[in-house]
């Protein structure tokens, strides 16, 4: 095969042979997973977050009694919604929304399977250009409109106060938290202890599973190898990682877990291609 033939070559097993740490929730790994393994690597499975309930659900059923009063309710994770859509089930509610808004297309799928739909969703996946986006479509025929956000408990002030300074009356209701699974501890003490069985690459799919995954490290008295390949689902986790020291190898095109493995596939082939010539 010619070197242009080769570059024209699909990149559909790229990833045959390596070893790639997902650090997913419990339940959420699936889907990344049969996306490598569909690109030939063998995924390793320890996640480094567990969604669990908030210190309190106080704001969030206050909300949801009076949920009628909100212009928009805005979700920053599809997680968001699936507690969203429990909570209100146990205090037997229906909540219809008046507008919806999202961070991305697999937080508007969350949303349309609860039975909703979301009317708002950003250009570009995260919090800045969702707060960017509600300004610029809601705000200026409802100012000091009422925002209900639905997110996580240690969720950054960043989507609040964009659309605080912007003239909007801004209600935070935590849903879930996200909380370090100490059970990974012995998986990744065990998996880094021999490099040579260790990890090809390591998918990061926000920024708590970055600073999840180096303080389970620090706690086995490890660090994360330099030759592992630190993979970034987007700019904001991107940034996490950079904050970590630890800037990422590559970032998806797109903060979507098609787009992440997708990524992890164009890297690993640029790479071998590399090195046939």
């Amino acid at each position: 095969m010619s070197r242009s033939e080769e570059a024209a070559a699909p990149v559909c097993l790229a990833l045959t042979g390596r070893r790639i740490l997902v650090t997913r929730a419990p339940g959420q790994a699936s889907q990344l997973a049969e996306r490598l393994r569909a690109f030939g690597a063998t995924p390793i499975l320890i996640p480094t977050i567990e969604i669990g309930p908030p210190a309190s659900f106080a704001a969030l059923d206050a909300a949801l009694a009076s949920l009628s009063g909100f212009d928009l309710v805005a979700f920053t994770s599809a997680n968001a919604v699936e507690a969203f859509r429990e909570r209100a089930q146990l205090l037997g509610l229906t909540p219809a929304p008046r507008r919806i808004a999202v961070v991305g297309p697999a937080t508007a799928r969350a949303v349309a399977a609860i039975g909703l739909c979301a009317e708002v969703v950003p250009p570009v996946f995260t919090a800045e250009s969702l707060a960017q986006t509600i300004v610029q479509t809601l705000l200026p025929e409802a100012p000091g409109a009422r925002i209900l956000l639905v997110l996580a408990e240690q969720a950054p002030a960043t989507l609040a106060s964009a659309l605080a300074d912007a003239g909007a009356s801004v209600t935070v209701a935590a849903a879930y938290c996200n909380r370090i699974p100490r059970a990974s501890l012995a998986a990744l003490a065990d998996l880094f202890a021999d490099p040579s069985k260790g990890p090809d690459a390591v998918t990061f799919t926000s920024a708590s599973t970055a600073g999840n995954l180096i303080a389970l490290l620090d706690a086995a008295g490890l660090t994360l190898p330099a030759a592992v390949v630190r993979a970034s689902i987007g700019p904001v986790t991107s940034r996490a990682l950079a904050d970590l020291g630890l800037p990422p190898h590559l970032e998806a095109g797109e903060p979507t877990i098609a787009a992440l493995a997708e990524a992890l596939a164009g890297y690993f082939h640029a790479a071998s291609r590399q090195k046939l010539y």
